[in-house]
């Protein structure tokens, strides 16, 4: 998490950060900070090299999954949950806007099963509609800003399929005051535009609450309903 990063990286990842929204590219400072890295993962905060617990848990605790299921890592890093996905019988999509990361993903794992490309989550492909029936979303929409954050959510959720499953890792606030960022930890109502966007609560567990803030860690597990439109048909004597 960016608040546990040295704070030499924690000053670097806001100047970046800071820089973009001023050129109106908020996710453009992505492909720079993979650039800069060099190879190096300590310079990549979320790199853990690793499955991330939340959804090693939540994968865990839901087999067996049918086989040929089709599954989207959404701003996937360096790829360990999209190969962990994988692993499980997905047939698995793993896209991030940083060019550089999805070469690091690929030279990391050159035999995987995983479809790495390079997308942006602002503007996903028209061919991803409604296609996905397992979506991974860990903490990329509360890193992008409040001024963008119902297009990134409508966006998420047009990828899932029916009777699909989003399931979302982030930071939540408990309060509608714009926070100081990055990261922009989500609040109840941004939230609430997933279940105006067809999506349904399933479960939500929290991990942990940061002390003397109203900041919490949550995964939340979303279900999109097949909801089948009934005609009424005349009635014939």
């Amino acid at each position: 998490m960016l608040e546990q990063q040295p704070e030499n990286l924690q000053f670097s990842i806001k100047q970046l950060a800071t820089e973009a929204l001023q050129k109106s590219e908020p996710s453009a400072w992505f492909e720079v900070l993979y650039a800069k890295a060099k190879g190096d993962t300590a310079q990549i905060p979320w790199a853990k090299l690793a499955t991330h617990p939340y959804l090693q848990d939540w994968l865990t605790n839901h087999q067996p999954f049918t086989s040929q299921q089709k599954a989207l890592v959404i701003g996937c890093g360096l790829g360990d949950d999209a190969e962990a996905i994988a692993s499980l019988g997905f047939e698995v999509t793993a896209f991030d806007i940083s060019p550089t990361a999805i070469a690091w993903c690929q030279q990391r794992f050159p035999d995987s099963t995983v479809n790495y490309v390079v997308a942006d989550l602002l503007a996903i492909p028209s061919q991803w509609h409604q296609t996905f029936d397992f979506v991974f979303e860990c903490r990329n929409i509360q890193a992008l800003p409040l001024n963008v954050r119902s297009s990134v959510i409508s966006s998420i959720t047009s990828v899932i399929a029916a009777n699909g499953t989003l399931l979302l890792i982030t930071h939540v606030r408990d309060t509608e005051v714009e926070p100081s960022g990055p990261p922009w930890p989500l609040s109840n109502s941004e939230l609430a535009q997933f279940d105006n966007f067809g999506l349904q609560q399933v479960e939500k567990l929290v991990f942990w609450e940061s002390k003397g803030t109203d900041v919490k860690q949550v995964r939340i597990e979303y279900q999109r309903h097949n909801l089948i439109e009934l005609s009424v048909q005349p009635h014939r004597v």
